[in-house]
């Protein structure tokens, strides 16, 4: 049973009558909370107050009542607890429970996940590991059908779901709705395959993914049915969105950093259909940023009233998903609860969940949860350091252009450096070689491109997280380094690696589909952490270049990108050739 999520709040073990007598004080509550400076979501204040709690929600607000355990908060901010708008989990780098004990003494309560990434790797067994980690956690996590496995037909997928796949999820506890639906040119051109898996949730919620969509396309898309979008980089973009009705989800990720370009929009709005969320946070981020409580920070720092800021992470996401009862501190709503020393940092001194004490002080006070078994498949054929080399076709080739701190990508024409009639890497001009390697039918498919950014003067990445399809992606100095690199991903059936000079130098494994360890976050981190400085020990600047280069692969985001099956324009949404 996925039971966190499906748990509807008002249907406890008390019934109406036994609820009133708890609410007029003549029953002992479970809990009071006293001395509490009470952030009321619903009416745009702080007011001084208790809080009584019996068998998991709010009875009460003020007054006296006694209990079974009183509490003083000493004048903390008493606030509903946190949502995340949309997040991968598999992004985290770790299972689901490691991720719950690492964000609930954050604050965090619950998240909207797209199972996207695991789902591209394993299909529909991707959507029930995820379903069955969620239900041995405590972190209240939401599940949003993929409607687009693969994201496009310019790549190989692991997985295949069609409409069929996703129906005999629909209904189960905890499945709210689609999520990010990437293609919205075959939405907005009336798609049947698509079309039939929105028609899944004919009363949503249908998250959007149209980065750049204005004008009657926009409007056609959202006709459709996605009423949200994480994808606004410009305030100009939000705006426009947000007049059409939809939802805005303001991302703050480790790859992607939206937040403090769209608050603006949010101000002028009061913010009431703006959310946060993070979308991708790897372990290291994750540690020593925080999470839902590090966005509320930054935008009260950025000039945002504090209710505003605490609205968009906890009331505008439980009312945008339709969860009645949640994201407010009032008679009747969940007692999940965060206690803050203050609204400027948002430091959590304590976390109730269901009201009980589940964290205190950055600690949990109770195990997150266990994490079921999976293992990664590696299927990758006909593949050799010869399959690295680019013949020359031409003076000129189209090069992919990192843009740090986005997910977006420039496109350049540059002249190539030909040696012996094969085009190859110019670290000097700090073009190197981009390949992605099919990993999952054994196809045999290796894209092959260029890519300026990441500054690299020797050695080479690769990495099994490569979005969407998480192929094998590899950018290098060198054709044998990039070999060297490709050849220990596989060797460890999933990962990533840093190889110079052909030894290598830093791994780490990521066992659980090739995108998620199973090893302690602190573990994971320092892993990250040996990856990245053996990066800029070959001269990359980039603060994280396996979180950049897993995007370099992604087809759906502007502007030029690579997949197994060639380089993609996605503003022709075509391959198109590498030389020009």
């Amino acid at each position: 049973m996925y039971a966190p999520a499906a748990r509807p709040i008002l249907e406890v073990s008390m019934d109406i009558k036994e609820k009133i007598t708890f609410a007029l004080g003549e029953n002992e509550v479970d809990l009071l909370l006293v001395n509490c400076r009470l952030v009321d979501v619903l009416s745009g204040t702080v007011h001084s107050g208790s809080l009584a709690v019996s068998n998991g929600i709010v009875v009460g607000i003020d007054g006296d009542y006694r209990a079974k355990e009183v509490v003083d908060i000493e004048g903390g901010f008493v606030a509903p607890g946190l949502y995340d708008a949309h997040v991968h989990l598999e992004s985290s780098m770790v299972s689901v429970a490691e991720f719950a004990g690492t964000v609930i003494p954050r604050g965090t309560i619950g998240v909207f996940t797209d199972t996207h990434e695991i789902s591209n790797v394993m299909g529909t067994s991707g959507i029930e590991y995820i379903m069955e980690s969620a239900s041995k956690v405590m972190l209240d996590v939401y599940v949003m059908l993929p409607p687009c496995v693969p994201a496009t037909g310019l790549e190989s997928s692991g997985g295949v779901l069609e409409a069929g796949d996703l129906r005999p999820f629909v209904g189960k506890p905890g499945v709210l709705g689609l999520g990010e639906l990437m293609n919205f040119p075959g939405t907005v051109a009336g798609d049947g395959s698509i079309l039939e898996k929105i028609g899944l949730f004919p009363g949503g919620p249908i998250d959007g993914h149209a980065p750049g969509l204005s004008g009657k396309e926009l409007s056609a898309y959202i006709i459709a049915g996605p009423d949200s979008d994480h994808e606004c980089t410009t305030a100009e973009e939000a705006r426009e969105k947000l007049q059409k009705g939809m939802y805005i989800f303001l991302r703050e990720g480790t790859g992607a950093r939206n937040l403090l370009d769209l608050l603006p929009v949010a101000v002028e709005s009061g913010g009431w259909n703006c959310c946060l969320c993070t979308d991708d946070r790897n372990p290291r981020d994750l540690l020593e940023r925080g999470h839902m409580d590090s966005m509320l920070a930054m935008a009260v720092e950025a000039g945002v009233e504090p209710l505003t800021a605490v609205r968009m992470a906890t009331i505008n996401t439980a009312r945008r998903f339709g969860l009645k009862r949640r994201g407010a501190l009032a008679p009747g709503f969940a007692a999940d609860i965060v206690v803050f020393e203050d609204l400027d940092a948002f430091n959590v001194l304590k976390v109730f969940k269901d009201g009980m004490l589940v964290a205190e002080n950055g600690e949990m006070k109770v195990p997150p949860g266990d994490s079921p078994v999976i293992s990664s498949t590696f299927s990758v054929g006909d593949f050799s350091i010869e399959r690295l080399k680019v013949p020359a076709a031409g003076n000129t080739v189209r090069v992919i252009e990192v843009v740090p701190g986005q997910i977006v990508t420039g496109s350049a024409r540059l002249e190539a450096k030909l040696l012996d009639g094969v085009a190859v890497q110019d670290p000097e001009r700090d073009i190197l070689k981009i390949a992605v390697v099919e990993r999952h039918h054994g196809t045999g498919n290796i894209g092959l491109g260029f890519v300026r950014g990441f500054g690299f003067k020797s050695g080479a990445l690769a990495s099994s997280v490569a979005h969407d399809s998480h192929n094998i992606v590899v950018v290098g100095c060198s054709d044998s380094d990039m070999a060297a690199a490709v050849a220990k991903v596989i060797e460890m059936g999933g990962g990533q690696v840093a190889v110079e000079n052909g030894v290598v130098k830093s791994s780490l494994s990521l066992s659980i589909a090739g995108l998620m360890s199973e090893l302690p976050i602190e573990e994971v981190a320092l892993g990250v952490d040996r990856l990245n400085s053996s990066a800029v020990g070959m001269g990359c600047g980039l603060s994280d270049p396996f979180m950049t280069m897993s995007f370099m692969a992604l087809p759906v985001i502007p502007e030029l990108k690579l997949t197994d099956k060639g380089l993609v324009d996605v503003g022709r949404f075509e391959i198109v050739d590498l030389f020009c």
